[in-house]
């Protein structure tokens, strides 16, 4: 039987933690950033656990 493709998408948009977890990165930093205030990007711009609902299929399209 072949072996099974990572999915693209998903390869590019989460990373795996020394522990299993995955992480990903916050949306809205993309665009209007003058308006935002630094506080707002600073916190936008750190990396965030994905939710434990959202993990179990992340990991099935990273086939882990």
């Amino acid at each position: 039987m072949p072996k099974q493709k990572t999915h693209s998408g998903a390869k590019k948009r989460f990373k795996v933690t020394g522990t299993g977890k995955l992480v990903k990165q916050q949306a809205g930093m993309r665009h209007n950033l003058e308006v935002k205030a630094s506080k707002r990007k600073r916190r936008l711009n750190a990396d965030q656990v994905l939710s434990a609902a959202d993990t179990k299929q992340a990991k099935r399209l990273l086939v882990r």
